[in-house]
């Protein structure tokens, strides 16, 4: 009987092993499929310039389609731009998240740490088209135009939330001993933080940064609403760029 039983469970078994593998094969199919069709067509396009050239005008790439050619010109609007804006980003979320971070983690119990808890947590839930649209009209609108400043603006109120909340877990997490050691040799608060804690939380807050930098890189919504795009190779900050 034991042993009938045990050779069903293993013919159970087995079934939904080869369900989830052909389900899960069904489900990657599209991916492959697509993946596929932009590396056929694509492929003839890869070349050193594609990294070093801006985006061709649209008459330019319909000329070169027409003939048969290779569209000249590439993404290297979108690469400057993008480091451009995501550098500015990063300068003013880092240190801001980090200095809130802290404060949370310190002074959890006061009314104003909670009320910026809430927010923290009610930023990190807003879709980023909608924060797009706020940053237009908050900086694109005052400023009369597009801008890195204003893309930059839009990127680091997306970045603040997870560096906000990284650092404040990872300074919780710390052994209560760090502090009171500090403490004990005679250092102040803020000293014992800047020497002795936030050196401990060091990994935990690197990891939050770059997984704040990982989500705004790929965004798109709230920089068309911003920056909104240029053809050729632009520097400046306070006019359009591509990213």
């Amino acid at each position: 009987m034991a042993n009938h039983k045990t050779k069903h469970r293993l013919a159970k078994d087995k079934l939904m092993l080869w369900t989830i593998c052909i389900f899960a094969t069904l489900t990657a199919v599209p991916l492959f499929a697509i993946l596929g069709e932009v590396l056929l067509r694509g492929y003839n396009q890869l070349s050193w310039s594609f990294f070093t050239e801006p985006t061709p005008t649209a008459y330019k790439a319909m000329k070169a389609i027409e003939a048969g050619e290779r569209i000249p010109g590439g993404i290297a609007n979108g690469i400057v731009g993008t480091m451009i804006i995501l550098s500015m980003a990063v300068v003013v979320a880092v240190p801001l998240g980090i200095l809130c971070g802290t404060f949370l983690a310190e002074n959890s119990k006061k009314r104003f740490a909670k009320v910026v808890s809430y927010l923290t947590d009610l930023v990190q839930g807003i879709p980023s088209v909608i924060i797009g649209i706020i940053t237009y009209i908050w900086v694109v609108v005052p400023m009369r135009g597009y801008s890195a400043i204003a893309g930059s603006v839009a990127l680091c109120i997306m970045m603040l939330p997870l560096i906000i909340r990284s650092t404040e877990e990872t300074l919780k997490i710390l052994p209560v001993s760090l502090k009171e050691a500090g403490l004990a040799l005679g250092g102040n608060k803020a000293r014992v933080m800047l020497k002795v804690q936030l050196p401990a939380a060091f990994g935990g807050i690197f990891t939050g940064v770059l997984l704040a930098i990982s989500r705004v890189i790929g965004e798109t919504a709230p920089l068309m609403f911003t920056a909104l795009g240029c053809s050729f190779i632009r520097w400046s900050i306070t006019k359009p760029i591509s990213a």
